[in-house]
């Protein structure tokens, strides 16, 4: 395997996660990891289920730092963050990233007009077409409100839980506003996740397409993680091989590390 870093795993930090987070590093270490980044989840103002998604960022900060001391001479162990992002909390999300060092920070789209796509009515009285394309003209809104993040994660997220999934769905069916929320990334100085969680929702690629990855290349973009959006020590580092060659396939020979949120570039041998 030649991406050997993890950078998004959720554990029982997360509101939708019961997993000890020593069991990842004990998976991440058996499989030959140099690195994982942990990015609980902190989306405020959930309300959908009866899930909560607001992450105790003392108790967090302190386990993790224990976790990454007892095993460091095995795997380095950052602690990053992923935030849901809408234009109404962009302050309160500032403020709440201020609060502690943390590594590395995914922007995510979870919940669009206070609807989460992961629940059936968010796709109620639309096509799967109208319902993609709310979701990527918020992202468009989260960009202009919100900056402090380090990739956008899972781009076409949505995809995931449509009627259809992803068999009708294409980059070109969305090109402009697609190519828009790109070309605003490159110029903020942001980078993209490539998610491998799409392949256990039984998608055939990774969100986002390899279209979207390659496309992202093509304009210049050149900051983009890997993470396998685990929720469980068993699919940490899940199908990095396919991604590995997704990636290749779109052009780039490296793929993306942060620490203190700096970017590091790191070879797909």
């Amino acid at each position: 395997m030649s991406i050997l870093s993890d950078f998004h795993i959720h554990t029982r930090f997360s509101g939708d996660s019961k997993e000890n987070p020593e069991s990842v590093v004990k998976k991440a270490v058996e499989m030959g990891f140099k690195r994982i980044c942990f990015t609980d989840h902190q989306d405020f103002d959930y309300i959908w289920g009866d899930l909560s998604f607001d992450l105790d960022y003392e108790a967090y900060f302190d386990y993790m730092l224990g976790l990454r001391e007892k095993y460091r001479d095995d795997i380095k162990i950052l602690i990053g963050v992923e935030v849901g992002v809408e234009p109404y909390l962009a302050q309160r999300l500032r403020d709440f990233t201020a609060e502690k060092p943390y590594d590395f920070i995914i922007g995510s789209s979870h919940i669009v007009n206070r609807v989460d796509p992961y629940y059936p009515e968010y796709f109620q009285g639309k096509t799967d077409k109208q319902a993609f394309e709310e979701y990527f003209n918020s992202i468009l809104d989260n960009l202009n409100a919100y900056d402090d993040f380090d990739v956008y994660g899972h781009l076409d997220y949505v995809v995931r839980y449509s009627k259809n999934k992803d068999k009708y769905y294409s980059y070109e069916l969305f090109a402009d506003v697609i190519d828009e929320i790109l070309k605003k990334l490159i110029k903020m100085g942001k980078g993209i996740e490539v998610n491998s969680a799409a392949y256990r929702y039984g998608l055939k690629s990774p969100n986002p397409l390899p279209e979207i990855i390659k496309r992202y290349r093509e304009l210049g973009g050149e900051i983009i993680t890997v993470g396998s959006d685990a929720h469980k020590a068993q699919d940490a580092g899940a199908d990095f091989n396919r991604i590995a060659c997704v990636l290749k396939q779109a052009g780039f020979e490296y793929y993306t590390v942060f620490e203190n949120r700096k970017p590091n570039f790191l070879k797909i041998d």
